[in-house]
């Protein structure tokens, strides 16, 4: 079980940092989906910033906690936007991976508690 979920971290981990370096370098694919929902380039790379912090806290445990919570409200703000343009497959793998992080979020919180 500790392998799957050092799997499942990785892949959440690498998830929100590539999805977040997509955002800060402005590939034209996001700049036009996102464009559309009224994200300018600015809040745009704000976006990714976030979502690379998110990522990068994952990595420490004592920040686990705090880097899922924020890779998860972004994948939620991302979710809304996929739900309004009818992106159904790519909303089921969102909230599959926003699950995954409430899992994440869970373990880590238990860690943390256990260790003080």
């Amino acid at each position: 079980m500790k392998t799957a979920s050092t799997i499942i971290l990785v892949v959440l981990i690498l998830l929100a940092v590539s999805s977040g370096f997509t955002k800060v370098t402005l590939t034209q694919q996001d700049v036009e989906f996102f464009g559309k929902y009224g994200f300018s380039n600015p809040i745009l790379i704000a976006y990714g910033l976030i979502q690379v912090i998110g990522g990068t806290l994952m990595v420490f445990k004592r920040a686990r906690f705090v880097g899922a919570a924020i890779v998860a409200i972004t994948f939620l703000i991302s979710l809304a936007v996929l739900l309004m343009d009818g992106n159904l497959p790519v909303s089921i793998a969102t909230v599959v991976a926003t699950l995954l992080l409430g899992v994440i979020m869970k373990q880590s919180w238990k860690t943390t508690a256990s260790e003080s």
